[in-house]
């Protein structure tokens, strides 16, 4: 039988690239991916996979032609590959219900949010903040896959220890931040975050972060109570990759 070449196409992540070493490949700030076959849509219906809560990572891994390390992607790159990915597999029209409406939004023209070359030394995953009301000086950097999976491995445990628990905001800033006052052990990030860090300071940290990662904007417009134009978060609803459902 003769050899089938799948077309690709080339997606632009919302890095630029910037953020992974020169040595890296996805320094290139584009990745190159497949259009969904069969096989992928066996990954998307495997219910181990579901239950485990790995399906979307399969699929994406199945995806990526370019020789990349998944785990070193930002979480807003893989963002913007799992936007392209239900392009390519299902087309850009994506219809869900929002306020007992039925909404079709064109995935295409959602926005990127782009990270600013100015704001880092390229190569370097790290970014400098002055927390507003204590005036504490910490640098952080931008998770990566590796990163998530970690923190959902240490949430996990935490929730087995302390069913009551609700760990997850303290344990993202863990992850997140890389120093405190020039301070970089582990140790002291942690004691800080759990002791010295104040509610004010956490929002507004976690507020720039939302505002400057790179990313795909999840927002569409809808006619609001008062028929005014509103922004809405699109939702990752089941129609998003099994539009049958």
């Amino acid at each position: 039988m003769a050899e089938f070449k799948f077309p690709t196409e080339e997606v632009e992540l919302p890095s630029k690239g910037l953020v992974y070493p020169e040595d890296n490949p996805l320094s290139s700030g584009k990745i190159e991916m497949k259009y969904m076959t069969a096989k992928e849509e066996d990954i998307l219906t495997n219910q181990n996979y579901i239950r485990k809560g790995v399906v979307l990572d399969k699929l994406l891994k199945s995806l990526i032609v370019s020789d990349v390390n998944y785990d070193d992607l930002v979480v807003g790159d893989k963002n913007a590959i799992l936007i392209s990915a239900r392009i390519l597999g299902y087309g850009k029209d994506y219809e869900f219900q929002y306020n007992g409406e039925k909404v079709s939004i064109d995935l295409t023209e959602l926005e990127t949010q782009n990270l600013e070359k100015s704001s880092i030394t390229k190569g370097l995953n790290e970014f400098s903040y002055i927390l507003p009301h204590t005036k504490t000086s910490i640098t952080y950097k931008l998770l990566t896959n590796k990163d998530e999976r970690k923190i959902d491995a240490e949430i996990k445990g935490l929730k087995k220890i302390n069913k009551q628990a609700s760990p997850e905001l303290s344990t993202r800033l863990k992850y997140v931040i890389t120093s405190v006052n020039g301070e970089t052990e582990d140790k002291d990030i942690r004691d800080f975050v759990d002791n010295h860090m104040l509610a004010r300071d956490s929002r507004s940290f976690r507020e720039h972060i939302k505002e400057t990662q790179p990313d795909i904007i999840m927002k569409f417009s809808y006619s609001g109570v008062n028929g005014e134009e509103e922004d809405a978060t699109v939702p990752m609803t089941a129609g998003f990759f099994w539009p049958d459902a």
